[in-house]
């Protein structure tokens, strides 16, 4: 993500006057990194003004409603490092599961526990294979074709580690990652797109509004109910006990 009229701020400036194009940056790369924007509109909102907030209190500053140079800074210092994917190898099993280390890592779920939740997630929604995978891909084509093609959200059926799916929820993350995701939804069978979705989901709560670390965290682990960050209960003991594998590996 390139950062160019925020970062020509001179000096601080109250959120709510920022012009179009500094707030549209502002609200991008607080979206990347997992604060909860929502619309990346170049709107100055309660949204836009919780997530800055929220953000300020992670760096450790007390939150003004301004924006300073020295919070920019910090902004474009943590996007980048987000971005600084390297060259992951999604070839092999192997191959994946470094590169959904490396990327929780870079999104700040460091935790082994949560760690071994992302992995176990993966292992279950796409048969062990850890490619990313279409909905019904387990009725083998041209079966799974004629499902899709019956959900109300076709042709914005699930795609990816853990299933994307609905309009909204791919023009959102094509806004977020800038690429073209409501038009071309098989965009989201890319395994780098693939998997920003899997962690920033994980991370933001943007599947379901429930985020991992509101069960798997310092204070405890409940593998159970993490599963509602996805869907609901459903598989839930049965990842979970994957979960504990994977701990048991990290």
């Amino acid at each position: 993500m390139r950062i160019i009229a925020l970062s020509a701020l001179a000096e601080a400036q109250p959120l709510n006057l920022l012009a179009f194009e500094p707030l549209l940056e502002l609200q991008r790369g607080l979206g990347l990194l997992g604060y909860g924007v929502r619309d990346l509109d170049g709107q100055f909102g309660p949204r836009t003004r919780n997530a800055w907030a929220e953000f300020e209190a992670d760096c450790g500053a007390t939150p003004d409603g301004n924006v300073s140079p020295v919070a920019v800074g910090e902004l474009c210092r943590q996007v980048a490092l987000l971005e600084d994917a390297g060259d992951p190898d999604f070839s092999t099993r192997d191959g994946t599961i470094a590169a959904i280390i490396a990327a929780c890592g870079r999104h700040r779920l460091t935790l082994p526990q949560q760690i071994a939740y992302v992995l176990a997630t993966v292992e279950h929604e796409t048969n062990r294979s850890f490619m990313p995978v279409r909905e019904a891909y387990y009725l083998g084509e041209p079966r799974a074709e004629t499902y899709r093609r019956s959900l109300r959200y076709y042709p914005y059926y699930g795609r990816g580690y853990v299933q994307l799916t609905w309009k909204d929820n791919f023009s959102s993350y094509g806004k977020l990652l800038e690429c073209d995701l409501a038009s071309e939804p098989d965009l989201a069978m890319d395994p780098a797109i693939a998997l920003f979705v899997l962690i920033h989901g994980f991370k933001s709560g943007a599947f379901t509004g429930r985020k991992l670390t509101e069960f798997v965290n310092e204070r405890g682990c409940d593998y159970v109910n993490a599963r509602r960050c996805i869907n609901g209960l459903d598989r839930a003991e049965d990842i979970a006990t994957l979960a504990r594998g994977f701990e048991a590996r990290l």
